[in-house]
């Protein structure tokens, strides 16, 4: 029989391959050990060592690359590979590794202690366990030094204001998600004053690399920054193209434009579906406000506007536009003798549909690609109804625009998007061309449509229908008039169409 106080100094370690190396780790260290997952969604701003971010029943994981850790060049994650789940201080990392060894019981003898000089930097090993009478080395691994995590504070706040959001369901929100490079972001729609396609950019004296110039908004000048440069995924290697487009937001009392990719949809979310990301990185950690994991969209890293810059970048690229280029003064006159007189302001959607709508923002639930998700057609159903979507355990009829207006069939419908809409209990998707801006726009630019417009015998022009039109002013191609679309009046259409959702 083994001596008590034997057993009780021995201590349990989970081993695990890598390369032609073992490493070991406390097993009260460990959480889970899982195969690696089929999407990892790369983490901006991170070191090379993060190989990107997962998410686990309801937290996102980092995966960490061990070999990297060790050696920056080494391979990266392959689909054989493992992980291994860490709880450490209450949030969960994920150790990358070739193949899960054994659970090792370890005596006091057969351990020893590497030893740092006082100041210097500790590395990842912090000891060894000899086995086999010497014949067999594993290396102790050090889970605080491993996995130096600078935001945990941040995390566990976030996740105790998850758990309080949790108690009491909060109010669905909506955010505005872009693309830059590989990655997906998103806005939360009270941030964005107006998105707008990318005008010719006026050269400014603080262009840099993450400064690109600036342009002329509602008379006053604002800087525009290059997202990919921010987030360091390589801004000036990317070839212009006609997705791009420029989110203007507010923060604090600047106002700035950002040059993404693409806008690609409006997402409904709740407070507690945000899940916080443990960063491994310092750099502008602040400005990533959690992750959004939807099943038919993937991850989304939702911001926080407000700490995406210093307090100091923000001040220069305030004070230093508008000290270098001063406003407008007669556009700014005009514009604020607008405002004066506006009244009320809405936020619209634009959208191509062979012409130009725009759509109240509150009449759209979300926006979706017409990609997310199988499109079921069950038979008998008219030739406009493309048939039933599953989005997120609820049904969604979608309805194919064009072929409701007799217009013919878009060739290339990469753009199209699905306008999410609810009406009772019924939710209808309408098919659209191309989603291409969100813009706020005053109350006294609304006007009651033409007559000429409103021809009840155009075939094939949906703007027949429509009663009042936007008018946007601008110079030369900048001024616009565009048809407000209107829900209420596409189902009384619908309702003559099909019977049956008139019940």
């Amino acid at each position: 029989m083994p001596d008590a106080s034997a057993v009780t100094c021995t201590e349990l370690f989970g081993s695990f391959v890598l390369g032609d190396d073992e490493f070991a780790l406390p097993a009260s260290c460990f959480r889970e050990v899982v195969n690696y997952p089929e999407k990892v969604t790369a983490l901006p701003l991170s070191p090379k060592f993060l190989e990107g971010v997962f998410t686990l029943r309801g937290s996102v994981i980092p995966v960490v690359n061990l070999g990297r850790v060790f050696n920056p060049e080494s391979r990266a994650a392959l689909p054989t590979d493992k992980i291994a789940i860490l709880d450490y201080q209450g949030v969960l990392v994920g150790i990358l590794f070739d193949a899960t060894g054994e659970i090792l019981r370890v005596r006091p003898e057969q351990r020893s202690t590497l030893s740092y000089p006082e100041g210097a930097q500790r590395g990842v090993v912090k000891g060894t366990i000899l086995l086999d009478h010497g014949a067999r080395l594993v290396q102790i691994l050090d889970p605080d030094a491993l996995i130096h995590i600078e935001n945990v504070p941040q995390v566990l706040a976030l996740q105790y204001a998850d758990q309080q959001a949790r108690r009491h369901h909060g109010e669905r929100r909506q955010c505005v998600s872009f693309r830059v490079g590989a990655s997906s972001f998103a806005f939360e729609m009270g941030a964005i004053q107006e998105i707008i396609r990318v005008p010719e950019l006026q050269p400014s004296v603080l262009n840099s690399a993450l400064c690109l110039g600036r342009i002329n908004f509602r008379g006053s000048p604002v800087a525009v920054v290059d997202f990919a440069t921010l987030l360091n995924s390589g801004g000036a290697e990317r070839a212009a193209n006609t997705d791009q487009r420029i989110i203007v937001a507010r923060i604090d009392d600047a106002t700035i434009g950002f040059l993404v990719d693409s806008v690609d949809n409006i997402v409904n979310f709740y407070s507690e579906e945000i899940m916080p990301i443990p960063m491994l990185s310092k750099a502008r950690a602040g400005m990533f406000g959690g992750c959004l994991s939807k099943p038919d969209l993937g991850d989304i890293f939702f911001l926080d506007h407000q700490q995406i810059f210093s307090s100091n970048e923000i001040k220069e690229m305030r004070t230093g536009h508008a000290n270098l280029y001063p406003k407008d003064e007669a556009q700014a006159s005009k514009i604020e003798r607008r405002e004066a007189q506006r009244g009320l302001r809405k936020v619209y959607i634009t959208f191509a549909l062979e012409n130009r709508y725009a759509m109240e923002i509150k009449q759209v639930r979300e926006i979706i690609d017409l990609s997310i998700g199988e499109i079921t057609r069950p038979p008998g159903l008219p030739a406009f109804m493309r048939g039933m979507m599953n989005l997120r355990q609820q049904m969604v009829t979608v309805i194919d625009l064009r072929s409701l207006y007799g217009m013919a069939p878009l060739e290339d419908s990469s753009k199209s998007k699905i306008l999410v809409v609810d009406r009772g209990d019924e939710c209808y998707g309408l098919l659209v061309d191309a989603v291409e801006n969100i813009m706020t726009i005053n109350d006294n630019r609304r006007f009651s449509a033409p007559k000429m417009m409103r021809n009840p015998s155009a075939q094939g022009d949906p703007r027949a229908e429509m009663e009042e039109v936007i008018d946007i002013e601008g110079e030369g191609d900048a001024h616009q008039t565009l048809s407000v679309f209107n829900c209420d009046s596409l189902l009384a259409r619908l309702a003559k169409e099909l019977p049956a959702l008139a019940a």
